[in-house]
Order: C-alpha cells, then sequence, then structure tokens
C-alpha cells in the first residue's frame, strides 16, 4: 500500500476555478476554528509569498539541536523524511496528476520539518489511512504522520503527538441537491458514513445516536457512498469534507462544525526527542512568521484575512 513521492520544487496550490469553488463551499457552510471567512476574490493577500518561497525560506535547523543516536540524526544521514500522509486532499496534501508533485498546508509542513531536518526538502511520502497510521509509525515504516491526524488521549496511548499545529471540526458533506440535512440534528434516522478507526465514528454516536452509520477505510468510498445515495450523509473534519466539495461538484458542505479536531503531528511513542524537537520547530515556525507564510500559500489563496493564532503547542489533551 505504499506510495512514494520525491518532493523537489512545487507550484502555487490554487487555481482560479478551485478558488471559486471553495469560496463557495465556505459560504454554504460557513467558517469555524482555524478557517477564517471565505474570500470574494480568492487571491493572496498583498505581499503574500508564493508555495514554492515558502520552502526555500523555510529555516534549517543548527547542528546543535540534532544530538547524535536521536531519530532526527537517523533522518538526517539518510537524508529524507519518510512522512506518512495523502495525496487528496485540495488544501492539505494534493498530488498533482501532471507533476507527480504535492502542495497543501500538511504538504508543506512536511516538506519545511524535511527541510529543518536535513536541509534540503528531501520528503518520502507513504500513504496512509486511520487504520495504518499507528502501525506504520511503530513499525518505523515512517518517521512522523502528518495527515490531518486528529490528537486523542487513546491515539496517544500507541503513538506520541507533537502540536497542536491546527484545528478543525467534524462537519457534513451531503449530496448537492439534498436540502433535508443541514445540521446534525438532521442525521436522525439517516444513513451516515465516515472513515472507520477515525474520531468522527466515535462523535456520531454522541450527537446523532439514531443514525445508521456505515463505515468505510477511505474518503474516496465516503464520497461515492453519498453520490450513489447508499449514505444520506458523510461526516468527518470540515478541512477535509471542503477539499471533497473542490473536487466533485456533486456534493456540498452544509451546517457549522460541531466538534472541535486538534491535529497534531504523529511521531513514534520511543522517540521522545523527535517530539521535543517537533514542538520546538512548530514554535520557531510559528514565531517567525513561516507558518502564517505557509497558511496564506496554501488555505490563505481561497479564504480572506489574516492567518489564524495556531492552536498552543501542548494545549490538547494527548499532546
Amino acid at each position: 500500500m505504499k506510495a512514494r513521492t520525491r518532493i523537489s520544487s512545487v507550484r502555487t496550490l490554487a487555481a482560479t476555478a478551485l478558488t471559486a469553488a471553495l469560496a463557495t463551499a465556505l459560504t454554504a457552510c460557513g467558517s469555524s476554528g482555524n478557517l477564517p471567512a471565505p474570500s470574494g476574490s480568492g487571491s493572496h493577500s498583498p505581499g503574500a509569498l508564493s508555495y514554492q518561497q515558502v520552502i526555500d525560506g523555510a529555516p534549517v535547523a543548527p547542528d546543535s539541536a540534532i544530538p547524535a543516536g536521536s531519530l532526527m540524526a537517523k533522518i538526517k544521514a539518510r537524508g529524507t523524511l519518510n512522512v506518512g500522509g495523502t495525496d487528496t486532499s485540495a488544501l492539505f496534501s494534493l498530488k498533482d496528476p501532471v507533476s507527480g508533485k504535492l502542495t497543501g498546508f500538511d504538504a508543506g509542513l512536511a516538506q519545511m520539518l524535511a527541510k529543518y531536518i536535513t536541509g534540503k526538502p528531501n520528503e518520502n511520502l507513504v500513504l496512509v489511512t486511520a487504520d495504518t497510521r499507528e502501525t506504520l509509525l511503530q513499525n518505523g515504516t515512517v518517521d512522523t504522520v502528518l495527515a490531518t491526524y486528529t490528537i486523542t488521549p487513546a491515539r496517544a496511548q500507541k503513538v506520541a503527538f507533537a502540536g497542536p499545529y491546527y484545528s478543525s471540526g467534524d462537519a457534513i458533506l451531503v449530496a448537492k441537491g439534498n436540502t433535508d440535512i443541514t445540521k446534525v440534528a438532521d442525521l436522525a434516522n439517516k444513513t451516515v458514513c465516515t472513515e472507520s478507526s477515525s474520531t468522527a465514528a466515535n462523535d456520531l454516536k454522541q450527537y446523532a445516536p439514531s443514525a445508521h452509520v456505515i463505515l468505510f477505510q477511505t474518503n474516496a468510498e465516503c464520497e461515492q457512498a453519498v453520490e450513489q445515495g447508499r449514505a444520506d450523509a458523510y461526516v468527518l473534519d470540515q478541512a477535509l469534507l471542503l477539499g471533497d466539495s473542490v473536487r466533485d461538484p456533486k456534493v456540498k458542505v452544509v451546517g457549522q462544525p460541531f466538534t472541535t479536531e486538534p491535529y497534531g503531528i504523529g511521531v513514534p511513542l520511543n522517540s521522545p526527542e523527535m517530539k521535543t524537537f517537533v514542538n520546538d520547530w512548530l514554535k520557531t515556525i510559528q514565531s517567525d512568521g513561516e507558518w502564517a507564510k505557509l497558511w496564506q500559500a496554501t488555505i490563505g489563496t481561497v479564504l480572506s484575512g489574516d492567518a489564524p493564532t495556531p492552536p498552543a503547542i501542548g494545549s490538547a489533551q494527548g499532546s
């Protein structure tokens, strides 16, 4: 199930069509958490850097920050960061079908972290699902997971989390013509799909206890179930569902997020030095403005306003 992609130069994320589609989707569902209001034009803020400029300007760690024998030292010697991630999320990690390159907020953070450790944004992507993330960290296949990975105490028993670095929340995706479902209360007695092992699977037990929940392994399977009428709605993180609505004109995101989902960077539980290192790196890119520059070059290409304030490091239970 591995798919590896060598990351080098990367194109700017947004195109005009994507901008218009996402602005429409966001207007329909409102904004929450880290997502500001939609932009009317979807253009860069004045002075915003391109995606590649952000990656090129990202810092490199001093040698003193990488002790001998640490996981970071092994990554530096290898020259490549092995990252568990995805390649289908329009805002966070999307693979260009022509060039094979990745862009997005998570993709950019992975490339910046790789550069911080090795001096170059050399990342090997290993595709993960909600069912495989912990296993791939535990068996050493990946050094870290950057995949809109919600921090929970249960998951923190299996892997360690740096961050949180972003915050989203569960939202609802329905077929474009659906007018019956606009909020979580409307999911009562409906057929609702979500990804197995996702936090949404448990959230639905609390917020929509009478819904008939069906589980799939991937985002694509859930989206297809809604399109085909096998499910009335799909519940998952708003950030991911917005990406689906950008790519697929047959679906839309409705209502407001009804949970808070803090995203963390998964690292091996047996490498506490890696968690400390990544947390220190997050603090560095937040304080020097690199985090905000990346937001502007990705999510900020289609949303108006200044970059949001990132959540405090260690503020989520399990981080």
